[in-house]
């Protein structure tokens, strides 16, 4: 799906904060923003429906692109799983989630709440006056699909909201001008959660169907989409974050949901994970945020060693021991369980194939060498140039460049949704409410993975899940799962935090591997601590409302523990 944003109103958008004040901008344009609309939107001249389209696709483009899109970081760098590899302690960036520094006045720079509610404005402004246009007979039939795309980007919009914030102001259909009051008190987590659900369900019908999507509408929201966000709402309000008092039934409705998704018979696991994450059209993917093809990724991320007249790597981002350690054995066992297999004098042998396929190892193969982050290694060379900070860089997301002279152009399209992740929400969900009926099913789910991965079945065909286990020992093996499983694709930061286990995981060093090359040519492994962490958990939970924000609206309660 091509992405079209309508400068102008964006232009003009940007002066205006939906719960906030209007402030001064030079370009600010004498005509008013609806009375352009009506020109040159809404006009009955657009009989084909174009710019309606082209504005609805400027209302995809507030989704977030998250490659590399913190200041050159993952979100993940902010979590257990990542650091990154530049220094960079003199302005808010996602070192700001460990080092102390976050506050309502030094937010991250990704502008969560004014981009999250400038889409949810767009959408209102769409809603508010699709209907107007004078469309040929043959293009009104989109208009209830139209409709819904707007709905479901405002609900995931709202969602992309609570899960930083916990409530915020719901706004419902109401289009903003200067002159209406502003000033709006949030609503609780539940009755957003609520509206969520509530416009889901009223539009999962009007959405393409995800069963034979056309081409050119990969990118577009599907019903199988609406049902993915149902799945992870309703996931993280049964989660302890939201749900303290560990009510069952809030389990079972997001079980429910994903066994809803596995139904449609729509998804399965695509065979290759590796290429799943540069294949636009396959059958795991959900939905998501389309992008060109470029070489973008390599180039940040594959280690710094690797440098021509035509390409720079740079190595952003360095991935944590605690995560190499997290991914099991080929045998599907823990790193530290008996006759696992792990060898900590060759720790990257015999080990998840997904591992190699996340993160760079001393030894990996890339661009026809192998990469060397021991000390004093190609790519690790101990300057004063930027390096991995851990022993470690990131794999996830390339291209198959391993035996390639040079970088190659790829899809880097970011999936938002993909099946591995309902399979892991519904085992989740039916190991808290139903460990012992849903048994079959949960090992079923995470066998599938375990498969596709590459882990071996073994003689009892359990890809190395243990026969017998309590319910807290199957939760920590699906956390685990979801960790290595989801690596990257922002699910770590907030798993912790709706788990409420981030200030166990997160008030300790992160550690990386120092790795010395040794006379006979072999190595040395010594775990070395590179960072510390420091998590408030009587704040930290949730983000400080911006001050910006709270200044403007006198009803915005700032949640508890930041100050303004």
């Amino acid at each position: 799906m091509k992405k079209y944003v309508i400068t102008l109103n964006r232009r003009i958008f940007s002066c205006l904060l939906v719960l906030g004040i209007l402030q001064s901008c030079d370009s600010f344009e004498n005509e008013p923003l609806e009375r352009i609309q009506d020109e040159d939107v809404w006009a009955s001249i657009d009989s084909t429906g174009t710019h309606l389209m082209n504005y609805l696709n400027g209302i995809y483009a507030y989704l977030p692109t998250l490659h590399n899109r913190l200041g050159n970081d993952y979100l993940d760098s902010g979590s257990d799983d990542a650091v990154p590899s530049v220094d960079k302690n003199d302005s808010p960036n996602v070192n700001s989630f460990r080092n102390g520094r976050l506050s309502a006045r030094n937010a991250v720079e990704d502008n969560a709440w004014s981009r999250n509610y400038e889409g949810i404005r767009q959408a209102n402004v769409f809603l508010a006056n699709v209907d107007r246009a004078h469309l040929d007979v043959s293009k009104t039939n989109m208009v209830k699909t139209w409709k819904a795309e707007a709905r479901f980007l405002r609900a995931y919009y709202y969602f992309d909201l609570i899960r930083r914030w916990s409530g915020v102001p719901l706004i419902g259909d109401k289009v903003f001008s200067i002159t209406d009051n502003l000033s709006l008190p949030r609503n609780t987590p539940d009755q957003c959660a609520d509206y969520i659900l509530s416009e889901l369900n009223a539009i999962e019908k009007d959405l393409y169907n995800s069963s034979g999507l056309a081409d050119a509408n990969i990118g577009r929201a599907t019903n199988g989409a609406a049902v993915a966000l149902r799945v992870r709402l309703l996931l993280f309000m049964a989660s302890p974050l939201n749900n303290p008092a560990g009510d069952a039934s809030k389990w079972q409705k997001a079980a429910e949901e994903a066994r809803k998704l596995i139904d449609l018979n729509v998804y399965s696991l695509h065979s290759d994970f590796k290429a799943l994450f540069y294949t636009l059209k396959n059958t795991e993917t959900i939905f998501l945020r389309e992008s060109a093809t470029s070489n973008t990724v390599e180039l940040n991320n594959s280690p710094v060693g690797y440098q021509s007249a035509s390409y720079s790597c740079k190595g952003y981002t360095s991935p944590s021991q605690s995560l190499v350690d997290a991914f099991l054995t080929i045998s599907g066992k823990n790193i530290n369980e008996p006759n696992s297999g792990y060898d900590a004098q060759n720790p990257y042998a015999n080990r998840d194939p997904r591992l190699g396929l996340t993160v760079f190892y001393n030894g990996s193969n890339w661009l026809n060498r192998r990469v060397e982050t021991f000390e004093g290694g190609m790519d690790k060379p101990n300057t004063p140039y930027p390096q991995t900070k851990t022993g470690y860089y990131l794999r996830k997301f390339m291209g198959a460049n391993e035996s390639s002279a040079s970088l190659a152009n790829t899809h880097h399209s970011f999936i938002m949704f993909r099946y591995a992740e309902i399979l892991l929400s519904y085992a989740e969900a039916l190991n808290e409410y139903d460990p012992v009926g849903s048994k079959a099913a949960i090992e079923d789910a995470l066998i599938q993975i375990r498969k596709r991965a590459g882990i071996q079945a073994d003689a009892d065909n359990r890809y190395g899940l243990p026969v017998t286990y309590s319910q807290e020992e199957m939760r920590n093996i699906i956390h685990n799962e979801r960790r290595i499983e989801l690596a990257f694709e922002e699910h770590r930061f907030y798993d912790i935090r709706r788990w409420r286990i981030a200030e166990n995981v997160m008030n300790t060093p992160v550690e990386g591997m120092k790795i010395t090359k040794l006379g006979d040519n072999s190595f040395r492994y010594e775990r070395i601590s590179v960072q510390n962490s420091v998590f408030d958990a009587a704040k930290m939970y949730w983000f400080p409302i911006p001050y910006y924000e709270i200044t403007s609206n006198p009803q915005l309660e700032q949640n508890p523990g930041w100050n303004y």
